[in-house]
């Protein structure tokens, strides 16, 4: 549970950095590269520790399956709440097929 939780942390420091700034896009190039740049510094003290305690417990293969999954999850809300995107049904038939893939991922064969 703590690598979910760490991996969840992370991916919101990532999103912000990677798609906060487009609100912003009458500021500089160069001053929106340095905060997100800033805030994915913070991601990486939640990612690394996430991945160190996780691998053991799940592969890195499902390790990234769950990061892949979490930031699917984060970005939606992110996407709907913050950029005041519609979350149209073409994603949600995407995302279903990514959760089909997380099964044959975990799935001990």
């Amino acid at each position: 549970m703590t690598t979910i939780i760490l991996l969840t942390i992370s991916n919101i420091f990532m999103t912000i950095a990677w798609y906060g700034h487009l609100k912003y896009k009458s500021s500089p190039l160069w001053l929106a590269i340095l905060v997100s740049w800033l805030i994915a510094s913070l991601e990486y003290c939640f990612q690394v520790p996430a991945n160190r305690i996780g691998y053991g417990q799940f592969t890195g293969a499902q390790l990234k399956t769950i990061q892949e999954v979490i930031t699917l999850i984060v970005f939606s809300v992110f996407s709907v709440v913050y950029l005041k995107e519609d979350l149209k049904w073409n994603y949600l038939i995407g995302f279903f097929f990514m959760i089909v893939a997380v099964f044959f991922v975990f799935k001990k064969w």
